[in-house]
């Protein structure tokens, strides 16, 4: 079996999650220049915007990047997958829908297709349709979430046992021990979106930036679940008043107009944490500094490696100190 760095042609087994209508060329180059696979979220912008952070993106870097849609969520769906193949983008990963019917064309033109599931189930239709990686995400991931709110640690080892292509991990995951559990638990990668929005080269407001730094383990907050559209946000006064509102009760109608791209934008860029919101994991209480990319992941992938190694020690310490009771 391939590994997922030379399935991706990438340095390390990190991949940025999408990040909808705030995604940028910025922080997609960063990632990859620093080895991992940067990620363009194309939310519900246009074929004209996502294709604008496209070229910039190729200007930035020479490294591979993809492209996550969300087949759900954008209204551009087919023209995504026609912008994909004019340039050439490598990876493709699809969240939110069935990802079945794109998979033929864009295997057709050489693109390496990622489906991001919540289930066994889901990852058994997507295997059996075709991708190439699954990510499996935890119900402790930032952003738009499956109700069914399996936890990654109990999602990963299930995937991997039910499905042979390559499982990336995602939800929860921030710093080196989480990337080495997520590798002792059978998966071949992870996924990061929290923390790559406290790093440097993000260009978002520096109220989310030291939001995520200040937090605590329990600053984040679920919506949603009413209506069955579940997201998971930081804590701020635009998310208290929506949570508010849902326990006084809303329609599903109601909850998708306050809960849109517009106000992720007017809350992760201009900073307004009254009239905009902010997505957050819950590894958000980890995060106490804003590091460049290149040093997290470098970082990541070194304390990975220490965690790995201090672990089969004293693994090695309880087999030795065993068998000498026989």
């Amino acid at each position: 079996m391939k590994y997922v760095c030379e399935m991706l042609q990438i340095d390390f087994p990190i991949i940025q999650g999408g990040m909808g209508n705030i995604s940028n060329a910025q922080l997609t180059a960063a990632v990859s220049e620093a080895g991992g696979l940067g990620t363009i979220g194309c939310g519900t912008m246009t074929p004209s915007e996502v294709e604008k952070i496209i070229l910039q993106t190729k200007a930035k870097t020479n490294k591979k990047f993809a492209i996550n849609i969300a087949i759900n969520v954008s209204p551009y769906t087919e023209e995504l997958i026609d912008l994909v193949i004019k340039h050439n983008v490598p990876v493709v990963s699809l969240s939110a829908g069935n990802p079945v019917p794109f998979i033929a064309k864009l295997h057709e033109h050489g693109v390496t297709v990622i489906a991001l599931v919540a289930s066994v189930k889901h990852a058994q239709k997507a295997e059996a349709a075709g991708v190439d990686i699954l990510v499996a995400e935890g119900f402790e991931a930032a952003g738009i979430n499956s109700t069914l709110e399996l936890t990654t640690f109990t999602l990963i080892p299930q995937i991997v046992k039910n499905v042979k292509v390559p499982v990336i991990a995602a939800g929860g995951i921030g710093d080196g021990k989480g990337l080495a559990a997520a590798l002792m638990l059978g998966a071949s990668g992870v996924q990061i979106g929290t923390r790559l929005i406290a790093t440097k080269e993000a260009p978002f407001h520096e109220v989310y930036k030291q939001s995520l730094v200040n937090a605590s383990d329990t600053e984040t907050l679920i919506v949603g679940r009413s209506v069955g559209m579940i997201r998971r946000m930081l804590k701020t006064p635009y998310s208290m008043k929506l949570d508010e509102r849902e326990k006084e009760g809303m329609t599903r109608a109601q909850y998708s107009e306050l809960t849109t791209e517009k106000q992720h934008v007017i809350g992760a860029i201009e900073g307004d944490m009254k009239n905009g919101f902010i997505n957050s994991g819950q590894i958000a209480g980890l995060i106490d500094h804003i590091p460049y990319v290149k040093e997290l992941i470098e970082s990541m992938i070194e304390e990975a490696s220490n965690q790995i190694s201090h672990s089969k020690s004293e693994l090695d310490f309880m087999i030795h100190k065993q068998s000498n009771k026989k």
